[in-house]
């Protein structure tokens, strides 16, 4: 199977996130010549929610309303993109069950900030939590984007080595959009304390900086042969990488960040990421390291 001929996935529930979410994927869709799979989650006892109170059984109003709720999704994929295949799905499952099973070879999933159920005020919803903590593929949490779309794409670089899916992700991206890339790295001095009477020891902080800046240049070395119609910006700033991501996430039209593979999921998506995930003013992506 060809890329453009897996599928994109967005999950959907009716919530205006959701169809934000939609709208958002079929624009991917457009833009990689895939095709688009709608799915929602019938399901009957949402028992890993705690206090969300269970939907009734379905019977045929239901059913009636969630077709034309996917028919609704449909529209706002395929707005503006007419020759978009989207196909939309009712799969019985809990909700991010269903997503991450159907994430399974697919270029990428998608899901809204929020969903119908669970509370308010919390930050994100627990479906896209998991969808972005065990999907297989990059998943993106789309939140409202810049009002003025930038054609820029930023994406947050460790300097480890198991970064490459991160990188090639955010590269694919800009040279599919046409946008430039902004690669940035933050950091903060280590923080000792000082002992008895002895002051702190002190840091050069602009060797430090510069020491950064090298690690960045290593880190992306070779992409953007790879990538030559890509412009790259290479952005190291001394600021917490969470806080600069989040920052960054404003102005941007799409923010990159790795996510836990393995066993190490277990743990989270990761700590920036989730700081991102939580509190970025635009589109995420979390890419699997």
């Amino acid at each position: 199977m060809g890329q453009t001929d897996k599928p994109i996935i967005v999950g959907v529930d009716g919530s205006p996130a959701s169809l934000d979410a939609a709208a958002w994927a079929g624009e991917e869709a457009a833009l990689r010549g895939a095709p688009l799979r709608i799915v929602y989650a019938a399901v009957e006892w949402t028992y890993y929610v705690p206090l969300v109170p269970q939907p009734p059984p379905v019977g045929p109003d239901e059913a009636r309303a969630v077709e034309e709720m996917l028919r609704t999704a449909a529209d706002r994929a395929r707005a503006g993109h007419p020759d978009v295949e989207v196909v939309t799905e009712i799969v019985d499952g809990g909700p991010w069950e269903v997503l991450v099973a159907a994430a399974e070879g697919a270029q990428m999933v998608v899901v809204g900030s929020r969903g119908l159920g669970g509370f308010a005020g919390l930050l994100l919803g627990s479906v896209s939590r998991h969808v972005l903590s065990w999907a297989p593929c990059p998943a993106v949490v789309v939140r409202k984007p810049p009002a003025q779309p930038t054609n820029s794409i930023v994406a947050g670089v460790t300097g480890r080595s198991d970064q490459a899916p991160v990188l090639d992700f955010a590269f694919r991206e800009a040279e599919l959009r046409g946008a430039s890339l902004r690669l940035l790295h933050g950091w903060t001095p280590p923080v000792v304390p000082s002992i008895g009477d002895k002051p702190p020891i002190a840091y050069d902080l602009e060797g430090i900086g510069t020491s950064e800046e090298i690690m960045l240049a290593e880190a992306v070395a070779g992409w953007q042969d790879r990538f030559p119609d890509v412009r790259v910006i290479r952005d190291v700033v001394r600021v917490h990488p969470a806080k600069a991501l989040v920052d960054a996430s404003a102005v941007h039209d799409l923010t990159v960040v790795g996510g836990r593979s393995g066993l190490r999921r277990m743990l989270g998506m990761g700590s920036i990421a989730h700081a991102l995930v939580h509190h970025a003013r635009g589109p995420v992506a979390v890419v699997r390291e």
